[in-house]
């Protein structure tokens, strides 16, 4: 053999040789790449011009691994209630989904490889919707009906037919609804996993709240936990929840005030980055208004102002101080938009009423909110409050986003109300590059394609959602402002529901919901509690019957954006329906047959009223039927309304329709620039609410107890300026996490490789308590206890603790959760306008000898475990 066919593997042998003698000896890099250079250099001498043997590569993880042409590519979405909704591109191979990617600008109208422009962005999903494949095919899977066997909570089900289940759940409801009458099941659908234009769950909207209806039995819920303080606010103040600019309106901003708001973790329409990272390029200035430096803050080099939780609505009372005091305000915009501004804008019979410049200015109350005032309060210095106000006032345009976060504590829409008054009297409103948020929805979409008509929403009773815990256990000596019993018009108004079930669609509330101590309390005295999911959940555990959902990858509908965007993305049947799965849609339908022959008489066609364009057939058959609605729903809303010339067909081949906006969508143009008026009873931007300040019992109203008429600094139920700090030091705040939207995907392998449930400390507390990063602590109050690691940093404000919200609860058998869940310790006391207070909580920490359960994934076993099993 020549040396010429030697040399490779004398190569090789020097190779093996010098990593030999790097492990014994330990010679530096640099050694080993000048070794490698000569080595190289000589194999590179004695190979030329000679012809290598190849060899078919074989380094696969598992056999057979499939290749792109042999798969069958599928345009789809993400499904999730995280601020977004995003192009997912399903590789699959038969029947199984083996990849998933995501947009890269070939999927709309006119796309070519690469598009991606500030008018028609790519709609990429992020880490959460890449990950899919793993909740799709998780050991948690819920697969078949469920029935429990043990006691509730225990987690012990056996598996059943599908008309054993709906039997079971059929002839409950019926005794319910005999037994207490109209009130006794609860809906507590929301927007989880089971959101599209055609399966919805949705408070309002939604399948469940028809069903119910339609049934005649059904108490509503009808706050919204993420933001409940801000619809009130943007409801009273503007007339509708409509107060947002799309997301591309921010690169026109020249001074961006991100309030409580991180960007990074959540936001509206997807693209939110991208438009604020083309704002930085263009010059804009960015702040930081948060009890933590954010990911945001760092990427966008912002001005960061640590601010005392709960404290918010002081620190821009202070603001107005200073811009009113140094007469700022675009008083030209303040005559001709604003009511109850000043004393120039209060109408004539409200003439004896305080306006807001006086209070700010404190005619009244001999205190005015000076930003010295608000430093006592809210701990930021008075010079920064100055300052900030000053430049956003001097800035033109600016935009204050105020995010819901800060809203969700106790009296959280006086800050929603404060930040709306300081966005009007900066003239900010209506402008390219301003903001009115808010709630922040933006664009209109036609959300709905089934059918929608006077039964999408009856209910006999309807109560604040996290109150319902308070309402069963009380029954029935509870007064109807403890609950938010939303008025009526009839003999039931006031009335006290009386709740003997659940139905959970879409929804992990037992695991979301404040005081969860307090459900767990409750729920022993239900008589029925159905979750209808696809995953088997922390609510799960807790229900009675289990019914497997299938996910949007298993069911034919249409995805919207969120609160922002301009898209609709087609959403098909990617693969069949794992195990026995059905849809939303499948399972109201054949329950209501059920029922309609349990009592034919009341409830006379009943399942054909439900879904008309279906029969009987439809929970076996579904996929013509939902093809028939999503078509007319295309043709007559998204065609016959928003003026789209593609067709149906085009669009299941395209995949995504991205509109092109005339012009940036900017929430109240049309007020400012063409003198149309906004939707409040005066025609005007409401500082001073005509609704609020005509009410004379507030009992009678779904608010319960008085809220002020104008933005007012309130004292929240807890904070660290009260005396219960003394023995609870530390204020702890449950922002979003990045690695899940809520509760849904807590359980993905993947994410919880890369993020921690951790409770983040500062460093000064950390040296007091004697803790460090990864040691674990129990952190516990008057409601609860939870146990989890912790991590030590500067970038939190000292005093504040911050706890990601929706880990799976997993109780040890003393009640304590081992899993980090913040709603353990969450207060669940009513907020007038409906706030929920899961940011207004005063804990303690300590180090710990308790356990912390990081998760299945973690300890390499699955809670489904539980699940099958025969008896």
């Amino acid at each position: 053999m020549s040396a010429q066919t030697q040399a490779p593997a004398n190569l090789a042998a020097a190779v093996q040789s010098t990593l030999d003698t790097l492990g014994g000896h330990g010679e530096t890099r640099r050694d080993f790449l000048k070794i490698m250079g000569v080595s190289a250099g000589a194999a590179t001498l004695v190979t030329v011009g000679t012809t290598l043997p190849t060899e078919k590569a074989e380094a696969f993880a598992y056999e057979p691994y499939p290749t792109d042409d042999e798969l069958t590519t599928v345009v789809t979405s993400c499904a999730h209630n995280c601020g977004s909704r995003h192009v997912l591109v399903a590789h699959k191979k038969g029947d199984v989904i083996v990849r998933l990617s995501t947009d890269d600008g070939r999927y709309q109208q006119g796309g070519v490889f690469g598009k991606d422009t500030e008018q028609e962005p790519q709609l990429r999903a992020c880490l959460r919707g890449r990950s899919y494949r793993s909740r799709l095919y998780s050991p948690e899977r819920l697969l078949y009906p469920m029935v429990r066997v043990g006691k509730r909570g225990e987690g012990k089900f056996k598996r059943v037919s599908w008309d054993e289940a709906l039997d079971q759940v059929a002839r409950k409801m019926v005794e319910l609804r005999t037994k207490y009458g109209p009130t006794a099941l609860l809906d507590q659908s929301y927007a989880g996993a089971s959101y599209g234009v055609l399966h919805k769950s949705d408070q309002i909207e939604g399948l469940l709240g028809r069903f119910l209806g339609m049934f005649g039995c059904r108490t509503n819920s009808w706050s919204v936990p993420s933001y409940q303080a801000t619809t009130f606010s943007s409801n009273i103040t503007f007339g509708t929840i409509h107060d947002g600019n799309e997301d591309d309106t921010y690169a026109h901003s020249k001074l961006i005030i991100m309030w409580g708001w991180n960007p990074a973790y959540t936001f509206h329409g997807g693209n939110t980055f991208y438009y604020m990272r083309l704002a930085k390029q263009r010059g804009c200035k960015f702040v930081l208004v948060d009890p933590q430096y954010t990911d945001s803050a760092g990427v966008y080099d912002a001005w960061w102002i640590p601010i005392k939780p709960n404290t918010d609505a002081a620190m821009m009372a202070g603001m107005a101080h200073h811009i009113f005091s140094n007469n700022l305000q675009d008083q030209e915009f303040i005559d001709e938009f604003c009511q109850g501004m000043d004393a120039g804008t209060m109408p004539d019979e409200f003439k004896d009423k305080e306006n807001f410049k006086d209070y700010i200015l404190g005619k009244y109350d001999n205190t005015p909110k000076t930003p010295e005032w608000a430093e006592k309060i809210c701990g930021v210095k008075a010079d920064d409050i100055r300052k900030l106000a000053d430049m956003y006032a001097r800035t033109k345009p600016a935009a204050l986003k105020a995010s819901w976060a800060p809203g969700r504590n106790s009296y959280g829409e006086q800050y929603n109300r404060m930040a709306a008054a300081l966005q009007a009297m900066t003239g900010n409103i209506g402008k390219l590059g301003g903001c009115a948020e808010g709630v922040g929805k933006g664009w209109h979409s036609e959300s709905v394609a089934y059918p929608y008509d006077e039964n999408a929403n009856l209910w006999w009773a309807s109560i604040k959602s996290d109150r319902w815990a308070h309402c069963v256990l009380n029954y029935p000596n509870v007064k109807r402002e403890e609950i938010g019993c939303w008025p009526r018009d009839d003999e039931l108004d006031g009335k006290i529901p009386n709740i003997k079930g659940i139905f959970w669609q879409g929804s992990d509330w037992f695991n979301q919901l404040t005081n969860i101590n307090k459900e767990i309390q409750a729920i022993d005295k239900l008589e029925l509690v159905v979750c209808m999911d696809s995953t088997i959940t922390p609510s799960g555990i807790w229900a009675d019957v289990l019914l497997p959902i299938a996910t949007h990858f298993e069911r034919h509908d249409t995805a919207l954006p969120w609160y922002k965007g301009h898209y609709y993305i087609h959403r098909p049947k990617v693969i069949e329906p794992l195990g026995e799965s059905k849809t939303d849609f499948q399972v109201f339908t054949e329950l209501a047959y059920r029922l309609e022959q349990l009592e034919p008489e009341r409830l006379k066609d009943f399942g054909k009223k439900y879904n008309p364009r279906a029969t009987r057939e439809y929970f076996q058959k579904n996929d013509e039927v939902d093809e028939a609605y999503l078509i007319a729903w295309w043709n007559d809303r998204v065609r016959g309304h928003q003026n789209v010339k593609m067709s149906w067909e085009e669009f299941k081949k395209t995949g995504t329709y991205k509109f092109k906006l005339d012009k940036p969508h900017i929430a109240f143009r049309e007020q400012i620039e063409e003198g149309e008026a906004f939707e409040t009873p005066s025609g005007k931007i409401e500082i001073l609410s005509t609704e609020l300040v005509n009410i004379k019992d507030w009992t009678r109203t779904k608010y319960g107890y008085e809220i002020p008429y104008i933005p007012k600094w309130i004292e929240p139920f807890e904070s660290l300026n009260h005396e219960k700090a003394k023995t609870y030091p530390f204020h702890l705040v449950s922002p979003h996490p990045r690695h899940r939207t809520h509760s849904i995907f807590n359980n993905i392998p993947w994410l919880r490789e890369t993020y921690e449930q951790e409770v983040t400390v500062n460093a000064s507390d950390a040296k007091k308590l004697g803790i460090q990063t990864g040691d674990t602590v129990e952190v516990w109050n008057d409601r609860g206890k939870c146990v989890v690691p912790v991590y030590v940093t500067e970038r939190v404000l000292p005093g504040v603790a911050v706890l990601f919200e929706g880990a799976w609860m997993d109780l040890d058998a003393n009640g304590v959760d081992r899993a980090g869940n913040p709603d353990f310790l969450t207060l669940d006391a009513p907020s007038p306008a409906g706030a929920f207070a899961y940011n207004t909580v005063l804990v303690d920490i300590r180090k710990t000898d308790l356990e912390h359960r990081p998760g299945w994934d973690r300890l390499a076993t699955a809670r489904s475990h539980v699940f099958r099993r025969d008896d």
